[in-house]
């Protein structure tokens, strides 16, 4: 269902149901929530990758698990499955103190798509795509899919690429900003694990602090935001990690952080 693995301070988590192109069954979307609150708990992670595995990042929902309900008179109850299965994940990634990576390995669809653009940074392979794929099956965008997309990619790109439900390869994602890096099928693993240390190997409060910033700078005015920011310097100020930052500079040496 999941392959959990970890390298130094980065914690890989793979979804893995590849003859599904890892759809969200009630068993994995419930193993990864597990997941996530089990990394967010182990202070030794300090970041966190997300990938699939096989062809696909994930397609989104199992429609092969819905085959026996839907019949003829049956009534779906979307919203509940939506905020106890789906949107503790995304909330859970957004409020994290670590910084989360989708490394796309392939196709990201409907609520697969929503998962990676929660993650803080993601890159693809050149075999990497999104689709939003709801309004094929007389839905809305869900997970999140929203509330990122628009401010990504802009309103009006959004809703041509929500209304349209085409797929956006990875030249194309990685233009109108859906992907920061695209490499070779072969690179990925390496690329996001490459970037998930340079990540961790960072102050991890001042990492922490400054993904909290940018998440809430969306809802902010200019002068909320400077204020916010002042009182998250004052707090980082504090740390022994800023004087280690500055000693080490002053000492031309590496620095070493301690998340203190």
């Amino acid at each position: 269902m999941l392959l959990i693995t970890d390298t130094g301070p980065v914690r890989t988590i793979t979804l893995n149901r590849p003859d599904v192109f890892n759809a969200f069954s009630e068993a994995l979307t419930t193993a990864l929530d597990t997941a996530l609150k089990d990394a967010e708990k182990d202070a030794a992670v300090r970041a966190v990758i997300l990938t699939g595995a096989g062809r696909a990042f994930s397609s989104g929902q199992d429609l092969g698990e819905l085959r026996e309900r839907y019949q003829p008179g049956f009534v779906p109850t979307l919203s509940d499955d939506l905020h106890r299965r789906y949107n503790p994940i995304i909330q859970r990634i957004c409020g994290s103190a670590r910084p989360y990576i989708a490394a796309v390995n392939g196709v990201a669809a409907g609520a697969g798509a929503s998962l990676a653009l929660a993650c803080d940074v993601r890159i693809g392979s050149t075999a990497a795509a999104f689709m939003q794929v709801f309004i094929n099956v007389g839905l809305v965008p869900d997970s999140g899919s929203t509330w990122f997309l628009p401010r990504m990619v802009g309103p009006g790109r959004a809703l041509e690429l929500c209304l349209t439900g085409r797929k956006v390869d990875a030249e194309e994602s990685h233009a109108i900003g859906l992907l920061s890096k695209v490499v070779a099928p072969d690179r990925l693993d390496a690329e996001a694990q490459a970037l998930a240390l340079a990540i961790a190997e960072k102050p991890p409060r001042a990492v922490a602090l400054t993904k909290r910033l940018l998440r809430r700078s969306l809802g902010h005015d200019l002068g909320a935001q400077l204020t916010a920011e002042a009182f998250d310097q004052e707090t980082l100020g504090r740390t022994a990690d800023h004087f280690e930052g500055v000693r080490s500079f002053i000492e031309k040496r590496p620095p070493v952080f301690t998340g203190r």
